[in-house]
């Protein structure tokens, strides 16, 4: 007996060792996207710098990650989703090490640019390798749960990890924790982590590619520049024009394409399009809130990086609980009613959060706050479910850059856009768009998704 128990927990512990090895790199993603969200006022101070910079640090980031993410799901599709899982470890740790070292403002944007893209690269691989290594959809469920878990946990408690860096040491530690998680992360990955075959025919679709970086580069800088130049600016609309432009070629590229970056018969399963609507609607959401909530506490109640990035501990409390309650209440019951109760609840959070001001007692912040932060993490399990469940097996890497860019395109206009109607330190505004995106998702399922997808 005692022989039989010392063999079968090794082999239980290496069992684990590929999900720890997915779960890190997808940490490291997400904990970057908002742990620079508390080091803004920081590193503008030390880079120069005023608001619109400090959106482009946060959009660099997501812009690269979202444009990206569909051409880097079918280079894992082609290659194969180890190879490039592992080359995107490898480009995100160099990139977070240059973003440390950054002598200006120029330089960071730059070195975000290239970790969005490298973000890019493993984060649509890490889905194509979990689904690889749990082929039954249930056990598929429980460990995408897990997965949304530790990416709500990093979310909601990367804002605190970048309060604490910044007031012990700086701003650049923030990057610079990359660099041991990163290696960490490989070295699991090349030892551990099943290696599924390639399918070498597919091309990279370079057309649609340019056209996706032109529509959304657009569209984020034409929201970013109606904060100081108005809505009605020539510049504004016509960068708001020319974006929808491209993306009309975006969609005239794909349908002409014989091997499109995004098949458009995808989008036939209302499943597919209801999901990756759910999954842009909540990061538009819940990401834009947490960039402006972040700059509240600092600009307009006056804390310091650390007690800012503690007030939004409620956020992230119930993170990991609700990841896994989601990823067992979609095993048992589908994903429709889980995505509904996720998505209402964050939204009553959202919207509770327009009534708060510079003399709000925290105490009634807290509820709100911890609304939000189940709303996302019990949401976004289940649209990732639904996603990756409606797409045929060798389209894993699509269907997961899909949820994954439409997820990334919702950050950036949610940072830009709330971001612009948070200036000057109000919340009624961009928290009443917030709370509108999460509801806008609910009225989705309710139409659309099923409570079990189809294959």
């Amino acid at each position: 007996m005692l022989t039989l128990r010392s063999t079968s927990e090794p082999r239980q512990r290496t069992r684990a060792l590929p999900l720890v090895a997915i779960c890190l790199g997808y940490f490291m993603v997400i904990i970057d996207a908002t742990a620079v969200s508390l080091s803004l006022p920081a590193l503008g101070r030390d880079l120069g710098g005023g608001l619109g910079v400090l959106q482009w640090v946060v959009d660099g980031y997501t812009l690269a990650f979202a444009t990206l993410l569909l051409s880097a799901g079918a280079l894992g599709d082609r290659v194969g989703p180890h190879r490039v899982f592992c080359a995107g470890l490898t480009l995100f740790t160099v990139a977070s090490a240059a973003c440390g070292l950054a002598p200006t403002a120029g330089a960071l944007v730059v070195a975000r640019l290239v970790q969005g893209a490298a973000a890019a690269i493993l984060v649509p691989s890490s889905l194509a390798l979990l689904q690889a290594a749990h082929p039954d959809p249930r056990a598929q469920a429980r460990a995408v749960g897990v997965w949304g878990g530790v990416a709500g946990i990093a979310a909601a408690f990367g804002p605190v990890v970048g309060g604490v860096l910044t007031d012990a040491a700086s701003w650049r530690l923030v990057f610079f924790v990359n660099v041991p998680i990163g290696l960490a992360a490989l070295l699991l990955t090349v030892r551990y982590v099943v290696r599924p075959e390639g399918h070498g025919r597919r091309g990279l679709d370079l057309g649609a590619q340019a056209a996706a970086v032109a529509a959304l580069g657009l569209l984020t800088f034409a929201l970013i520049q109606a904060r100081t130049r108005g809505w009605v600016s020539p510049i504004v609309l016509g960068g708001l024009a020319v974006a929808v432009l491209s993306a009309a070629a975006f969609v005239a590229v794909e349908r002409r394409s014989a091997d499109p970056m995004l098949p458009l018969g995808l989008f036939r399963s209302a499943a597919f399009s209801g999901g990756n609507a759910v999954g842009l609607l909540i990061n538009l959401g819940f990401y834009g809130q947490l960039f402006v909530v972040s700059l509240f506490f600092q600009d307009v109640r006056r804390m310091s990086p650390t007690p800012a990035g503690l007030a939004l501990v409620p956020e992230g409390i119930l993170v990991s609980l609700a990841s896994f309650l989601s990823g067992r209440m979609t095993g048992r019951s589908g994903t429709r009613p889980t995505m509904l109760i996720g998505l209402v609840t964050g939204a009553a959070g959202l919207f509770a959060l327009m009534a708060v001001g510079r003399s709000t007692p925290y105490p009634l912040l807290m509820i709100p706050l911890l609304a939000a932060g189940f709303g996302m993490a019990f949401t976004m399990p289940a649209a990732t479910t639904t996603v990756v469940g409606a797409a045929p097996p060798e389209r894993a890497g699509v269907a997961s850059g899909a949820i994954n860019a439409a997820r990334q395109v919702g950050s950036t206009v949610g940072v830009a856009l709330l971001g612009t109607l948070g200036a000057g330190g109000r919340l009624a505004a961009p928290m009443a768009g917030a709370g509108a995106a999460f509801l806008a998702g609910a009225v989705v399922v309710a139409i659309f998704v099923r409570s079990r997808p189809r294959r």
